[in-house]
């Protein structure tokens, strides 16, 4: 059996329909038994949604002990009446489970500026909460509770020994469309028996969503409401991690960043609409923050994406979204190769074009994995990102989104 976040000690979920999207799950519960520290990163949009405005509030304290989702309306643009109705699912989740309504995380995932259905939300959250439950497909239930346009739901898992303890992480995410570097419409929850400081793992969290979540695009928009929360009850009983000195804590930190890598690799791979999945290095760069600066300008080029959705090796537009990163880049010292996962030919070397079997490359072009690694030659630093092509199936799907 497929081990998924109901393997984490201390974990029980559930994920259920509550009446708001038609014939499928739309209403999700992930409950840690114990209280545990947590960390959360939220949207950087300037139009922020209202269950993020109070799950801000009650990340204050690092202290989390249950997440309620739902489904089918984003709670964004709804003014005072969906606030309350992110309140109204705290507060009933927390009377539930006879905990603190301050210990609850909120997050909605939809349609922006349609009202809130906070009455059959509220129902759904009384029904389903005292089925929570440690089986596999509770936490299988979960992971399909909270997609929109997915066409999968995505999840992950690992173990490993940490220090002579076995510590869990376990994840499911969310996300199809508007995905966008900085927190997209992404959803995405950890939960981890690994006993560790609050304060510790909010920056752990912080510095790995910059490497992962923040390094995906698949159209250039960033939503109302995404959210990354990571959850650590410390029933594993190892030693508390306090300090990034303390034995144990980079082999915590490597695998959450597995983690955080898998999941945001599925929602590229469920881009709406995408037929190819696209990684981007830029490698030998003066600082990360230069690479990360070029990597997210060329993934994020339209052009690019639009290349490489018709298998066109047009590299030009690679080296044309790079100059226009607003970082120092000199393409006379760059090397640039293009290819699949198996095989990439140097389309470029210290800014002198290289022959190459350019219908051999259209070849390797429609293959659904797509490499592109751009060497700048100018210091020692890498950044690793991750994209789609634009094709015309998101145009059409995205043009009639809402009727």
């Amino acid at each position: 059996m497929i081990k998924n976040i109901t393997n984490v000690r201390g974990i029980k979920c559930w994920g259920a329909h509550s009446g708001v999207k038609s014939l499928r799950r739309d209403l999700a519960i992930i409950y840690s038994e114990v209280p545990a520290s947590a960390a959360a990163v939220f949207t950087q949009n300037k139009v922020i949604a209202e269950p993020i405005k109070l799950s801000k509030k009650h990340m204050k304290d690092g202290i989390i002990q249950a997440i309620v989702i739902n489904a089918g309306n984003a709670n964004a643009c709804t003014g005072d009446d969906g606030y309350k109705g992110a309140e109204a699912m705290a507060s009933t989740l927390a009377e539930e489970l006879n905990i603190e309504k301050e210990l609850v995380l909120v997050a909605s995932t939809g349609l922006i500026g349609k009202p809130f259905p906070t009455t059959e939300i509220v129902n759904g959250i009384r029904e389903i909460t005292p089925k929570l439950s440690k089986k596999s497909s509770a936490g299988s239930f979960t992971a399909n509770a909270i997609l929109t346009t997915d066409t999968f739901p995505k999840e992950g898992f690992t173990e490993f020994d940490l220090e002579g303890y076995e510590i869990n992480i376990g994840g499911i995410a969310k996300g199809s469309g508007m995905i966008h570097p900085n927190m997209a419409t992404m959803l995405a929850f950890i939960v981890t028996d690994a006993a560790i400081e609050p304060k510790l793992l909010q920056q752990t969290v912080r510095e790995l969503v910059d490497d992962t979540f923040n390094m995906i695009t698949v159209d250039g928009d960033t939503s109302t409401n995404d959210m990354v929360a990571v959850l650590a009850n410390g029933k594993a009983g190892n030693d508390l991690l306090k300090s990034k000195k303390d034995a144990g804590y980079k082999t915590f930190r490597q695998e959450l960043k597995n983690m955080m890598t898998h999941l945001s690799k599925l929602i590229v791979s469920d881009g709406e609409g995408a037929s190819k999945f696209i990684q981007y290095e830029v490698i030998n760069a003066p600082d990360k923050k230069t690479a990360k600066k070029i990597v997210r300008s060329v993934s994020d080029s339209t052009l690019v994406k639009a290349a490489m959705f018709g298998r066109d090796p047009n590299w030009g537009r690679i080296l044309c979204a790079a100059g226009n990163a607003g970082v120092p880049f000199d393409y006379t010292k760059a090397n640039l190769y293009l290819g699949d996962e198996n095989q990439q030919f140097k389309v470029l070397e210290k800014g002198v074009p290289q022959n190459y079997d350019k219908n051999y490359m259209k070849k390797l072009l429609r293959e659904s994995h797509i490499y592109v690694r751009l060497d700048l030659n100018d210091g020692k630093s890498k950044a690793v990102g991750w994209g789609s092509d634009l094709t015309t199936d998101y145009v059409m799907f995205n043009s009639v989104y809402t009727t």
